[in-house]
């Protein structure tokens, strides 16, 4: 094969980048049609479920591991006592200016010692930046933490704070964001950080995730997103498109100096995408578990009444000595091994 000349690889090049652009398109319109077939399996499923107590809790308690390793027993404890509803919704998938892949995630919660919220959304948008970066984007969410509950360290209420004064400056300086590092809330919410590692592992630490990038508006996804059209719209006619290198190099900025919650954006892809649809899977399987953990608990039981006549009542939790310590009477299962 004769050698390509470099007119001719990007002559490739820029086709293969067209028939990526029209793959997602079908990927995007895959998303639609899947919603549509789902939502009514879904609204049957939350009314078959609101009859059974703790599914939700159960569900997370056998989480995949990657979502697993952010539940400490604390949260786990929270979602024993008072996890009563969870939903996931594409809440863009009509929006001709929002994308598909946004979706919304939704706690439910009965009255409780840890806050006073009842409901907990956090929103996800799916967004594009000048510079090309794609992924997902989300605010800070304000948890009403009772006194010395908690679980973050302050690090939710930090985020918020740095959310709420960062809109403002980028009002009054007409989007820039250069200058956010200097303000006040960015200073302690860094230290915050530096100085609450363990804090940051709490699950509801997640509720303060950003990006895993920084942030970028819905006027700077809209402008980025138009320019690509342009681009690929040129492509196709095979007109000569030429690569933007104006790089904006004024203040390159950590912006994961703020970020409490670094991987917020992947453990949220995995329970819209992977625990929502599969919740009865989860559901069966902390069941199986228990079954075969409940088979241990009665041969030891056995082995504990040929050493001991007594007739006290026996905890077979303690014997078995797994799992999360219960958090109230009533409570779920405690995690068994993964049975996935």
């Amino acid at each position: 094969m004769a050698e390509q000349t470099p007119e001719e690889v990007l002559a490739r090049f820029e086709e293969l980048s067209v028939l990526e652009a029209d793959f997602e398109q079908v990927e995007l319109q895959l998303i639609r049609q899947a919603n549509t077939l789902n939502a009514p399996l879904y609204k049957k499923r939350t009314e078959t479920i609101a009859t059974i107590p703790h599914f939700w809790a159960l569900v997370f308690e056998q989480s995949p591991p990657e979502v697993d390793n952010f539940i400490q027993p604390s949260d786990s404890a929270v979602f024993a006592e008072c996890l009563e509803s969870f939903e996931v919704s594409r809440f863009e998938i009509e929006d001709p200016k929002g994308s598909p892949r946004s979706f919304s995630i939704t706690f439910g919660f009965s009255e409780n010692r840890y806050f006073e919220d009842k409901v907990l959304e956090k929103k996800f948008w799916f967004r594009t930046a000048i510079e090309g970066w794609q992924g997902l984007v989300s605010e800070p969410v304000k948890i009403n933490w009772k006194k010395g509950k908690d679980l973050t360290n302050g690090l939710t209420d930090g985020a918020y704070a740095l959310h709420q004064a960062q809109k403002k400056l980028r009002k009054s300086s007409n989007g820039k964001s250069a200058q956010e590092s200097s303000l006040p809330e960015y200073k302690s919410l860094a230290q915050k950080i530096e100085t609450s590692a363990e804090a940051s592992e709490s699950f509801f630490a997640w509720f303060a995730f950003v990006s895993s990038y920084r942030w970028v508006s819905a006027e700077e996804s809209e402008k980025a997103a138009q320019a690509e059209t342009e681009r690929l719209a040129k492509m196709k006619k095979g007109e000569k498109v030429e690569d933007d290198e104006d790089e904006d190099d004024e203040e390159q900025q950590d912006f994961q100096e703020v970020e409490v919650f670094p991987q917020g954006d992947e453990l949220a892809t995995i329970i819209a995408e992977d625990m929502w649809p599969s919740a009865i899977k989860y559901y069966k399987h902390a069941h199986e578990a228990e079954d075969d953990d409940d088979d241990l608990s009665e041969l030891e039981v056995e082995e504990q009444s040929d050493e001991d006549e007594s007739d006290d009542e026996i905890d077979i939790r303690a014997l078995v000595g797994k799992g999360r310590e219960k958090a109230s009477s009533g409570s779920p299962p405690s995690k068994k091994q993964r049975q996935l």
